[in-house]
């Protein structure tokens, strides 16, 4: 049992993996932050030691078998305990992970070998390092930088710079030293410390008719947002008026917890979320709609100036962090546990139209009819989509030409959405050392790597549904230190199995919105809210945020972390500062490079940075 039964204040769960071994008692004495929970193993000695809630945490032992479960899952100490007792190698467990809703990390030991793994998603990430001689896992890569004394790795942080960043350069740690395990593959320490990673999850073939896939894809969307209402108390739901936070709402008014249903209205006034929010609470008697109103919603680059959260990667969710934040005290006061949003259902409810690139090749009517639908429906030049559509390059190669060009003037919008990715740039503030930098990675990572499906289509869902859990993570954690936990149904494995198992065809078609959720929540959530085949756009909010705090950019850039480290030029950014309505801001192109900024300045904060970890100065 966990040495300490409290949990001072607020405060996302963390920990780290120590082995059985004589040095990890010296070890976890130097954890940057006291642990307040320790698990031990049989001899004594320090196995799983940072800070959780009894809700985080299940464990089990029997015999030489320990099994942890941290995060959000339903199963039972029982249930575990049997597991652990039929345990007899390691990999046993894909069994088990394979099944198990929710969202977690897995920690077990067996007769001296340590198995460490997080999700497929990448919301729950693993990372690992050499420490006095011993290997030692754990959930932040910071941690392990302050353990380690790991020095920043520039070129990483060049890389980050990218808009956007392609597979895998998500993947490396930004300090050296410090190794990751790839989402969908677990960490396995040795008795003598040598480490290995094995694949323990595969995306499932595609060819799942909708008609029969609908049926699992509402069963896993219950079960995820089951596992967060089964406690009881109170649980809020974003409910924007959109077909994935309502879905959310209308399955968690259907569990044991009172509901809490918040809707933020934008300040367009052509925005219909309201109207759909308020249609979607009329069914829902027993749920309050709290109504926020629009004026009180921060813009888009609020209180860049005032991050301090500690985080161990750079994140464009920093733009929008005030308004992830702003109705934590709101929810508290009506006595929310936990918030849960719609988050994700853009990305398994929905797919790339990369998929009919290869459907062009497998069944050619229907893609050439699908795509002469998409081309009027997203205003594709015939030219550029035919050329798109030719391109056969394999990943290595079109990652290769990436890095060929990094100042490349922006391509037509249909080469991205019909190719592996949009190509990555570099924008002209980039100095040209951190474009060397850069380049470097990106060259160095073509040589080896692999997509993450062989399907360009499956690669890019993948690959977005990973980007989307980079930032998720860290507004779960920037929710969790201002006092309320936040959750994503949607990106739970079990729910994105369900969803990639539908065939393309049926997931992403321009005569119908969102197919796959229309039909898995028939009959729960009424028709009238299904037939929504719109969203609302923030783009007047990042517009107005430009305005509004294009002197906190300026301030930004008058002391700037990434000019002291040679990356960018201070001079650029401060006359586009100077010129909020450029156009070319439109398009996020200060996402990458902000984020960059205010995560290395984060490293600086004393309320942050753990004792003893690495400064970018």
């Amino acid at each position: 049992m966990p040495d300490h039964d409290g949990m001072p204040g607020h405060g996302e769960a963390s920990f780290v993996v120590l082995p059985d071994h004589e040095a990890a008692l010296a070890v976890a004495s130097g954890l940057p932050t006291p642990p307040v929970r320790i698990l031990r193993h049989p001899s004594g000695r320090p196995w799983l030691a940072g800070r959780w809630t009894d809700a985080e945490m299940t464990e089990a032992a029997a015999g030489d078998a320990r099994i942890a479960i941290i995060g959000t899952c339903p199963i039972g100490a029982g249930r575990l305990a049997r597991e652990a007792g039929r345990l007899r190698d390691l990999a046993g467990l894909d069994r088990l992970v394979r099944a198990l809703p929710g969202s977690f990390h897995l920690v077990a030991a067996l007769n001296g070998r340590t198995r460490v793994q997080g999700d497929a998603a990448g919301l729950r990430l693993v990372f690992h390092a050499r420490v006095d001689g011993v290997t030692v896992a754990a959930d932040r890569a910071d941690v392990l930088a302050a353990l380690t004394g790991a020095a920043l790795d520039e070129r990483q942080v060049a890389a980050r710079l990218l808009w956007p960043v392609p597979h895998p350069l998500l993947h490396p740690p930004l300090w050296r030293g410090i190794g990751a395990v790839e989402p969908g593959r677990h960490l396995v320490v040795e008795p003598d410390g040598r480490t290995g990673v094995r694949r323990w999850w595969t995306p499932p073939e595609a060819v799942r008719p909708l008609a029969t896939a609908a049926e699992d894809i509402r069963t896993a969307l219950t079960e995820a947002v089951d596992a967060r209402t089964a406690h009881g108390g109170v649980v809020s739901c974003d409910l924007s008026g959109g077909l994935d936070s309502t879905s959310i709402c209308f399955l968690a008014a259907r569990g044991a917890a009172g509901v809490v249903a918040a809707t933020w209205p934008g300040r367009d006034p052509a925005d219909e979320d309201l109207m759909w929010a308020r249609r979607a609470a009329a069914h829902l008697p027993g749920v309050e709609h709290a109504v926020w109103p629009a004026e009180d919603s921060p813009l888009v680059y609020e209180g860049l100036l005032e991050i301090d959260d500690p985080l161990d990667e750079p994140s464009i969710g920093m733009m929008d962090r005030a308004r992830v934040l702003e109705h934590i005290p709101r929810l508290l006061a009506k006595g929310s546990r936990l918030h849960m949003t719609g988050i994700g259902g853009d990305h398994v409810a929905w797919c790339s139209e990369a998929h009919y690139h290869g459907l062009l090749r497998r069944r050619p009517l229907l893609a050439l009819r699908r795509l002469r639908g998409f081309r009027a429906l997203f205003d594709w030049p015939l030219v550029p989509t035919g050329r798109a559509l030719a391109d056969g390059r394999p990943y290595r190669r079109w990652l290769a030409d990436a890095a060929a060009d990094l100042r490349a003037p922006t391509r037509p919008a249909v080469t991205g959405m019909l190719g592996w990715d949009m190509a990555p740039r570099l924008f002209d503030w980039v100095t040209p050392e951190a474009e060397a930098a850069a380049r470097e990675v990106l060259r160095k990572a073509a040589r080896t790597a692999e997509p993450l499906a062989p399907d360009r289509g499956q690669h890019v869902d993948l690959h977005a549904i990973r980007g989307c859990t980079r930032i998720i993570r860290q507004w779960e954690q920037m929710s969790a230190r201002a006092g309320l936990p936040m959750a994503s149904p949607y990106l739970d494995d079990r729910v994105i199995e369900a969803c990639l198992a539908v065939r393309p065809e049926d997931r992403v078609t321009p005569w119908r919105y969102k197919p796959v959720l229309v039909a898995a929540m028939r009959g729960i959530v009424p028709d009238e809210c299904l037939q929504r085949a719109n969203k609302a756009e923030a783009s007047m909010d990042a517009a107005d945020g430009l305005r509004e705090h294009s002197g906190d950019l300026m301030e930004l850039w008058d002391d700037s972390r990434l000019v002291r480290l040679g990356l960018v030029d201070g001079k650029r950014l401060k006359a586009l500062a100077a010129r909020p309505d450029t156009p070319a801001l439109r398009e996020a192109i200060l996402y990458s490079t902000i984020g960059c900024e205010v995560w290395l300045r984060t490293l600086e904060q004393p309320s942050a940075r753990p004792a003893g970890a690495p400064s970018p100065g």
